[in-house]
Parts: C-alpha cells; structure tokens; sequence
C-alpha cells in the first residue's frame, strides 16, 4: 500500500471538514443538553433505545440533503421548490416559525447558563445582547471560514469536556457521593399517553429538527464554492458529524440517569432551570470542582448552537428570499441574520415568560412535520439517476418513513382526542 497515497487521502477528507461538523454543532444544544439529559434524569435507562432508534431512522433523511447537494450542486431549498409551490411555501413558512423561535431559545438559554456561571452578576438580557453580538461580530466579519473553524473548535473541546464529565460521572467520584440510585426506587414509566407528548418533543430535535438537513445543504454548497467537495469527502464529513451527535446524545442521557435519577430533587422541565440544576447536581455529586467543567460544558453546547443556528437559518431565508424572485446584493445573507437577529431578542423581550412553551412547541411541531420533509428528501434523491443507494440504506429509509409517519399519526389523533 502506498502510505503516502493514503496518507493523501485521509488529509482530503480532513480537509472537507465542516458541513457535518457545523450540523453537528447546531443539533447538540436544546435536544442534548435539555431533552436528552431529562430523559435519563426522569425515566433511568428506559428510553436509552428511542434515542438510539431516532436518530439510525432519521440518518437517510440527514444524509439525502447531502447527496442531492453532492450531485447537483443544488441546494434542497431549491431542491423544495422544484417539488411544487405548497412544499416551497409550507417550508418557507416553518422556516421563518423556526427560525425566530429556535434563535430567541438557544440565545436565551446560553445566556442563562453564562449568567449563572459569572461571578458578577449581569442581568439576563444584557448578556444575550452581548452574546448576540460576539456572534454577528464572528458572522459579519469572519464569515463562513470563521464560522467553520469556530465550530470546529468547539465541538473539539465539547466532545473532550463531555466524555470526561461521564467517565467522572461513572468512576468512584460519583459513587463516593452517594448518587447510586436506590435500591427500592420506582421511577416513573414513559409508557403512559401522559408522556406521548415529552417522547414527541424529545424525537422532534433529536439529533435535530429535519429542516437542519437544509442548513447543511447550504453549508455544504458554500464549502463546494470556496474547494472542491468530492462524494466520499462530503460523506465523509456528514457521516463524521451526525454519528459524532448521536453518540453525544447518548452521552448527555447517560449523565442524565448517572447523576440525577432515583434523586429526590423534582426535576425541572424548564430548559434554563433545568440546566441551573443540572449543574448543581454535578457540583454535589461528583464534588464543587466539577461545576467550572460542568458549566464549561453546557455554556459550549449552547454557544455553539446559537451561532450556527445563527448562520445556517439566515442562509435558508436568504435562498428562499432569492428563489422567490427577489433581487439580492451582496449583503443579503447580512441583512436576514441581522433581521433574523432581532427578531429573536424581541421574543425574548416580549415573550420571555411564554418561551418554555414556545419551544415545547417547536420541538413538537418539528417531529409533525419531519415525515413530510422527510419524503421530500428521499423523493429529491430517488429522482436523480446518479445517486445509487445500497439496500440497507434503502430499507432503513422505508422503515423510517413507516415509523415516523405512524408515529407523528397516533400523536396527532392522541392531541385530538385529549
């Protein structure tokens, strides 16, 4: 074998790095840090399976957006519209819910968390301000190369942060603590159709809500404008990136059951408190040294979160902007992240009080429409000749589709008959 041709090889794929990565980076926020440790939190390891099922169900549906950018150089915005005006339209509208209410979430989260880590305190708002514009400082000036290499840097650091924290979690320093759930302790069942609704939030965002495979698109369509992108270097790259999410699903729902299940603390549904306690819990179990690396850990999962949902959601109003026939310039994309900046922080101004709902319904809306956007992905790819699939992958999308369209069904018919 020719070392050096490998070795080659190896630096291309490490050199298409980004996309995935920048997916990555967007999808572990609300649905790891939130939903995910809840889940462990609340009901042990009983719900272990639906993350591992969701997100091996979800992946054709992730990987289809890029494929179909790899062959056409089209991005799935464009790809939605070649589809009809209803799926253009349909998107356009949950595009526009999402991407102000995820922006007023993650924001307001991130804030939260660096508030209660300061050791001044700084009112909540001021420091969304001040973090909303660190990142349109990185955004408008930096661009997407600045994006990129952020986002790298982050999910380095949040990958090292967060496997530590579990295998603290998992050695002597928690046992010593006396976190072992108890012998005698019955948790509650997820079973139950008072529960259908946190099971639907939970899949909703988990790895990420599906219209993330459209940021990626358009993440991957700018990489494809500044290098050259190949097949097995972009899949490469999505593959690195989405499995590099699943298993940090996992992990933050291990830490979940490791650190506070069979507690007495009520937990919080909230995702600020939430996080609050979270970190508490750590620094009374494993001891107070954890909280730095605790709050190191949920500040990066959510900073990160809000600069590429920052980004990618401003790239998908602005393609839609422009395939909508609008004139563009050059500043277009700066113009809808700034409007979409805004519009952010004036839910959080106006709303605060109503954004835990807010997101709760989000979360639920995303996993209602997943099957839709979901076949619009697999159609889009069936469609182009040159896109060849193995039979797993094929199989696997069939099942997928059979389950989230059932799935989001008996949802839908338990809302109505509530």
């Amino acid at each position: 074998m020719d070392m050096h041709s490998t070795t080659s090889t190896w630096q291309t794929r490490l050199n298409a790095l980004g996309p995935g990565i920048l997916m990555a980076t967007a999808a572990i926020g609300g649905s790891h840090l939130v939903a995910s440790t809840q889940a462990g939190a609340i009901f042990g390891w009983q719900l272990f399976w639906l993350i591992v099922v969701v997100n091996v169900l979800k992946y054709p549906f992730f990987r289809f957006g890029i494929e179909y950018t790899l062959a056409t150089k089209k991005s799935l915005v464009e790809g939605y519209q070649s589809k009809g005006p209803w799926f253009f339209y349909s998107f356009i509208g949950l595009n526009i819910i999402a991407a102000i209410v995820n922006t007023a979430g993650v924001l307001l989260l991130t804030a939260s968390l660096l508030h209660y880590a300061l050791p001044v305190s700084i009112s909540v708002t001021l420091l969304c301000w001040l973090i909303l514009a660190v990142c349109l400082v990185i955004l408008l000036l930096g661009h997407f190369k600045a994006l990129d290499n952020v986002a790298k840097a982050i999910m380095g650091l949040l990958t090292l942060a967060t496997v530590t924290a579990l295998v603290i979690a998992v050695s002597s320093g928690a046992i010593n603590h006396g976190t072992v759930t108890p012998v005698d302790y019955i948790g509650p069942s997820p079973y139950e159709l008072a529960m259908l609704g946190f099971m639907v939030a939970l899949m909703g965002w988990m790895p990420a809500p599906i219209e993330i495979s459209a940021l990626s698109s358009l993440w991957l369509k700018e990489k494809q404008s500044q290098q050259t992108v190949t097949r097995v270097q972009g899949l490469f790259d999505f593959n690195v990136g989405y499995w590099l999410t699943a298993a940090l699903a996992l992990v933050f729902f291990s830490l979940g059951v490791l650190v506070q299940y069979g507690q007495n603390n009520e937990i919080a549904l909230g995702g600020v408190a939430f996080a609050k306690q979270l970190i508490d819990m750590y620094a009374f179990t494993i001891g107070e040294w954890a909280r730095p690396l605790v709050s190191v850990i949920a500040f990066l999962c959510m900073f990160g979160t809000t600069l590429t949902v920052l980004d990618g959601y401003a790239r998908t109003l602005n393609e839609s902007h422009k395939l909508l026939g609008f004139k563009q310039s050059k500043h277009s994309l700066n113009i809808w992240l700034i409007l979409q900046s805004l519009a952010g922080m004036a839910v959080i101004l106006f709303f605060k009080s109503a954004l835990g709902p807010m997101l709760t319904f989000a979360m639920t809306l995303a996993f209602v429409t997943t099957p839709i956007f979901a076949w619009l992905n697999f159609s889009l790819v069936r469609s182009e000749p040159s896109i060849q699939h193995s039979k797993l992958v094929r199989t696997l999308s069939w099942i997928g589709l059979v389950y989230l369209i059932g799935f989001a069904l008996a949802f839908l018919v338990w809302k109505l008959a509530a």
